[in-house]
């Protein structure tokens, strides 16, 4: 049985201000009209797939939830890392999830397919191809790995050295980290080297032999961690205490380099990890002077470019192999040569403590969004978009009364022991300290602008007394 276990975990702070802590970019459409985990799932049709199991970040298990929804998948598992270990625990844990649901009596080794949830391959068949080249090995013991065919002397990827060929599979020599612009060049012309795609094909008992073998710190810490996890709506909930104590290490240091069992396929399918600007405008389709244009973009006497529009118009003029991107809250122009340094913009955000190192203007919960259009002192103006069927946590607030106008749709509030209806233009007060709950049991989105009034507006000045999505205590 062949389980694709999907990895959703990373920032991407390379692609700032688009791809942010709390919504990195597998959760964006990037590259088409899909996100990229969606089309991560998309690309599993016609291999014959069992349902998959998705490793991701707690804070985005609802925008993945919800995402896969929308695609009519039923996950086997959503498994919440409480905090980041890299891949060789999260394989882990993904394995065991697998085990779990084949249940004890289950017949073989489930096969994992492990794919990161925000790499492009543009050619489908090639990757199915080179899928089911690999099963033989894999159903034979062996741990394989997708090599990239390399178009190009990249610097920015490790390589993988190829061995001797046995049947489509081959021995890996060695592992190398990314070279300088020299050994790269010398790499792509041996032809013997692929680019380290970070996609594995292998039974899940016997990654986890080779993981306690190689690495048994992270073996029975993952294994303890799932024993003791708890099924939480539709999610997985690792217990944190014991996850903890795992080591973090990737699967290629922990385990791939130092199994006698690893195996090369070679995969030419237009890969790219879409790991910064540049990549981005590589993966996308450029018009005949190179440019490539996302959202309201005018561009003269320029070439080269990528340019990305969010929420108002983008001019540029004579501008040559630059980056601009532009969201709601934030703006970003960069030679494509130095797009390795956003992430440098990224940690001095941090560093100041500003929130646009995480967060959009606009935040998406389980229930819908909410956008802050205005603030200033003692007051925020908010747009919030709650789904149909959606209720927000009945809740209150210490520090901050809120008046709510109805622009679209139909609201079902709770204020105190009232229970009552708003209709579009109409308007109600909530005080300060007073319960409160919004609802939208209508069939169309519900649409209210929220003006918050007070001496706090922080979201952590939210005492949640019920919420259907668990979140009593957190303002996730």
């Amino acid at each position: 049985m062949l389980v694709p276990v999907i990895l959703s975990g990373g920032a991407g702070t390379r692609l700032w201000p688009l791809s942010r802590e709390l919504y990195p970019k597998q959760l964006l459409a990037l590259t088409g009209e899909r996100t990229m985990i969606q089309q991560t799932v998309l690309r599993l049709e016609g291999l014959a797939a069992a349902p998959p199991v998705v490793v991701c970040n707690e804070a985005h298990r609802f925008l993945v939830a919800e995402q896969l929804r929308q695609l009519g998948v039923d996950p086997q598992a959503i498994v919440l890392e409480p905090m980041g270990r890299n891949t060789a625990p999260a394989i882990a844990l993904a394995a065991h999830a697998a085990l779990k649901k084949a249940g004890p009596k289950a017949a073989g080794d489930p096969l994992l397919l492990v794919l990161p949830a925000d790499h492009v391959i543009r050619d489908v068949p090639a990757f199915h191809k080179a899928v089911r080249a690999a099963v033989g090995a894999a159903q034979a013991g062996q741990l394989v790995t997708f090599g990239i065919v390399p178009t190009t002397p990249e610097t920015g990827y490790g390589y993988i050295q190829r061995g001797p060929a046995s049947g489509p599979v081959y021995r890996i020599a060695r592992f190398v980290e990314k070279p300088n612009p020299a050994a790269a060049k010398e790499f792509v012309a041996s032809g013997e080297y692929y680019w380290n795609s970070g996609m594995f094909l292998f039974g899940a008992r016997r990654y986890l032999e080779e993981l306690e073998r190689l690495a048994p710190q992270i073996a029975s810490a993952c294994a303890e961690a799932l024993e003791a996890a708890k099924a939480d709506l539709d999610f997985m909930r690792i217990d944190k205490q014991l996850f903890q104590a795992c080591p973090a290490d990737s699967i290629d240091y922990a385990v791939m380099e130092k199994t006698s069992d690893a195996v090369v396929v070679p995969l030419a399918a237009g890969w790219s990890d879409v790991g910064s600007w540049a990549a981005l405008h590589e993966a996308s389709e450029a018009d005949a002077h190179g440019n490539v244009s996302r959202g309201d973009v005018i561009c003269e006497d320029s070439e080269g470019c990528y340019f990305y529009s969010e929420s108002r118009l983008v001019s540029a003029v004579g501008l040559k192999d630059h980056v601009v991107v532009e969201t709601k809250d934030a703006v970003l122009v960069a030679p494509r040569s130095r797009v390795q340094d956003v992430k440098k913009l990224v940690f001095k955000l941090k560093e100041q403590g500003r929130y646009e190192h995480s967060l959009h203007r606009e935040v998406f919960r389980p229930w819908g969004s909410y956008d802050s259009i205005q603030n200033g002192p003692r007051f925020q103006v908010k747009c919030l978009k709650v789904k149909p069927g959606a209720v927000l946590s009945l809740q209150l607030h210490h520090h901050r009364a809120e008046h709510w106008i109805v622009v679209s749709g139909t609201a079902r509030i709770t204020r105190g022991d009232e229970v009552f209806l708003l209709e579009e233009n109409q308007s109600t007060y909530i005080p300060i300290g007073e319960r409160h709950r919004i609802e939208n049991p209508g069939r169309i989105p519900l649409h209210i602008i929220e003006v918050q009034s007070g001496s706090y507006l922080g979201e952590d000045d939210i005492v949640r007394l019920e919420d259907h999505y668990g979140r009593q205590g957190t303002t996730t």
